[in-house]
């Protein structure tokens, strides 16, 4: 008489946790594998944020027109007309034909850079607003007024504040650091070696800077990433912002 073949019991134990930890092993490896991708994609979307914020501001500061503005009128008499370019160390404002939503197929837009404190007041971020820009007259209503410069008497437009708000485009975040200086043009009949002059505010009123430095350092450094530099564009027009075309 045959016996019945089948399983022990200590066989079934034996299969059913040799195929448990099989399993564990392919879940661990699953998860190592979905985080490393995700680490990679992290790594991936940050230089690129790093890369477009450096192509923006080359393209916005390639279009920036030289346009006048009409100051508010005062009690003085009639509004001052001055070139439209503000440039401070944490702020600036300028006319470019580069608009953030538009790219270059837009409408002339007034562009306001403003520094502000990062989130929880960690580090600081680049932030942007675009207005239409509709003329002299429209420019002008972003310009308080011109008055003497203390110690040289020299004529320095007045600018209202930059608002940031929930319609700013944040254009730079978790920086240690982000700031504006400004090359004046070099003058006529300056010897060839002579160094460019940096300011760290731009207040002619008649005149445009010869390049812009953004000066960017990253809040937490990471040699695998691509990392937020210093960039100096030049501004490159050919025209004075108060003299008309006819008389250039």
């Amino acid at each position: 008489m045959m016996r019945a073949r089948g399983f022990t019991l200590i066989e079934v134990l034996i299969s059913v946790t040799l195929v448990s930890l099989l399993s564990a092993g392919l879940l661990m490896a699953m998860r190592v594998g979905l985080s490393a991708m995700q680490k990679a994609d992290d790594r991936l979307m940050s230089n690129r944020r790093v890369m477009s914020t450096q192509q923006i501001l080359e393209q916005q500061i390639a279009g920036l027109m030289p346009v006048p503005a009409e100051c508010l009128k005062t009690s003085e008499g009639p509004p001052a007309r001055i070139a439209f370019f503000e440039g401070l160390p944490a702020s600036m404002r300028f006319v470019s034909t580069y608009s953030l939503h538009e790219a270059s197929r837009g409408v002339p837009k007034i562009l306001e850079f403003q520094v502000i404190p990062g989130e929880n007041g960690a580090g600081v971020r680049l932030v942007l607003n675009e207005w239409l820009y509709t003329g002299p007259a429209g420019a002008g209503r972003f310009c308080t007024g011109v008055i003497q410069e203390p110690g040289s008497n020299a004529p320095i437009a007045q600018f209202l504040p930059i608002q940031t708000g929930a319609n700013s485009f944040v254009l730079a975040d978790k920086l240690a650091f982000c700031r504006f200086t400004f090359r004046s043009p070099r003058p006529a009949g300056a010897p060839p070696d002579e160094d460019a002059k940096w300011v760290a505010s731009w207040n002619s009123i008649d005149h445009l800077p010869d390049a812009i430095r953004i000066e960017m350092g990253p809040l937490t450094p990471d040699a695998g990433r691509l990392q937020p530099v210093t960039m100096t564009e030049p501004v490159r027009v050919n025209r004075l912002p108060l003299v008309p075309y006819g008389d250039q």
